[in-house]
């Protein structure tokens, strides 16, 4: 069985190291994939954003199933593409994905439904003023505040506000497009860089300003073959770089599982309030939804609220939830694809597991690459403990850092308090030069 893993990041190299272990035996290969991918089956080299070249690659080699991690192939078509030539694919269509390539579309989405989320308003820019930005020659990537109503309205309406505010761009910013201020004069600066200085591109052109909502954040991320919802075990992600969610937001510093603050209770309730109603809702638009779903909520006092949806695995979520889950993630794909999911059982390690994200120097911002990473032998000799790469190159004989997150240390543990004892053993093996990473993933759990 061939199988074609499309991405490059902690994420990628989770699932082939998932995979590789399936009874199928399956050759796999990972585009673009890195250092750690590169060790487990063949990377090839075409971007997770060259749809053209990755459908002509799987044809040309007969893949029998291409799996898709990020989000930007999703929200582009990917899945549609290959469907149409035959080729069986994991993930949901480019009207699915659209529900986190569009925060403004997800957000009346879920009002639509009646899914628990913050109050908002969306602040877009009007035809009249897209068609004048095409009649002089421009598009959503030069945006201009004498043409945007939408900025005008969106700093009055930020003005206004006596309490903190989230500001996000609607469109995708690889986890870097929302921004939290507790005092919202300080959400006027964010406005003018995404809306006047494009900071964010066409992704800031139309923005979501909510309420912000205050209590414990939980991940849950759910399979979904079009009518059965599989809820996945729950996770908890740090989104903050610095230590006490401090810093700015990022794509994700850390992530452990199960997260122990969610009762059954609180799952049922989750599932019945936000899964169930955005999926029928989905389907009442002629929207069949197809892979992974996932929820970022806030458990506050007034019941769960959705902060977000994502169309794909989480990343770092995926590396704790995949080192705990013993099933054929194979047999768990197809099944999810054909339809079988109602017939499927789930098999967990029911230890704890937490990822460490080890970070770029400069990271979220301006970072280099090309650093020497050092001490991942020795690390990878920590019981229990997977080194999972993302921003990685091999050169030759030497590792060296190749994007911003660059390694996800995951552990497992009798207690989270044994995997953050051995996720950061492992941590301090390691070094290349400007490394960053948090010292507190899980303590606010586990109380250490």
């Amino acid at each position: 069985m061939k199988i074609l893993v499309v991405g490059s990041g902690g994420r990628e190299h989770a699932l082939c190291w998932k995979l590789a272990q399936s009874a199928h035996n399956p050759e796999i290969f990972c585009a673009p994939g890195n250092a750690g991918t590169g060790q487990i089956g063949r990377n090839v080299h075409l971007a997770a954003e060259d749809i053209d070249g990755l459908l002509k690659f799987a044809q040309k080699e007969s893949i029998d199933l291409t799996i898709v991690g990020p989000e930007d192939p999703l929200c582009a078509g990917i899945v549609d593409r290959f469907e149409a030539v035959g080729l069986k694919i994991f993930g949901p269509t480019a009207a699915a994905a659209r529900i986190e390539g569009d925060k403004a579309y997800a957000k009346k989405l879920m009002r639509d439904a009646g899914v628990p989320t913050a109050e908002a308003r969306i602040f877009e820019p009007t035809s009249v003023e897209r068609a004048q930005r095409r009649e002089a020659g421009r598009d959503d990537n030069d945006v201009k505040p004498e043409y945007e109503t939408a900025y005008t309205m969106a700093r009055t309406y930020v003005t206004s506000r006596e309490e903190g505010v989230v500001i996000k761009a609607a469109g995708l910013a690889k986890g870097k497009g929302v921004f939290v201020h507790s005092d919202p004069a300080d959400g006027l600066r964010t406005l003018e860089k995404i809306m006047v200085e494009n900071e964010l591109g066409a992704a800031g052109s139309t923005v979501v300003i909510e309420e912000l909502l205050v209590g414990r954040e939980v991940s849950l991320l759910a399979l979904v073959d079009g009518s059965t919802i599989y809820i996945l075990e729950s996770a908890a992600d740090h989104k903050r770089l610095g230590d006490e969610d401090t810093g700015p937001n990022t794509g994700g510093m850390g992530a452990y599982t199960p997260s122990e603050n969610l009762t059954e209770a609180e799952l049922e309730m989750i599932e019945r309030d936000v899964f169930v109603p955005v999926i029928d809702a989905m389907r009442r638009n002629g929207i069949t939804y197809r892979g992974v779903l996932y929820a970022g909520l806030m458990m506050t006092p007034g019941g769960p609220k959705v902060l977000e949806f994502n169309c794909r695995f989480g990343d770092p979520e995926a590396q704790p939830i995949l080192m705990r889950l013993q099933s054929d993630l194979v047999d768990v794909i197809l099944a999810t694809i054909e339809g079988r999911l109602a017939d499927v059982v789930l098999q967990w390690d029911q230890r704890n597991a937490l990822c460490v994200v080890m970070a770029s120097g400069g990271y979220p911002g301006a970072y280099e690459k090309g650093k020497t990473i050092t001490g991942l032998e020795e690390a990878s000799q920590v019981a229990n403990t997977m080194v999972f790469h993302a921003g990685t190159r091999q050169l030759g004989g030497r590792i060296e850092t190749n994007g911003g997150r660059v390694l996800g240390v995951t552990a497992l543990g009798e207690g989270l308090q044994a995997a953050r004892t051995s996720a950061y053993e492992a941590v301090r093996k390691i070094q290349f030069d400007g490394a960053q990473f948090r010292g507190d993933i899980g303590m606010r759990v586990s109380g250490r």
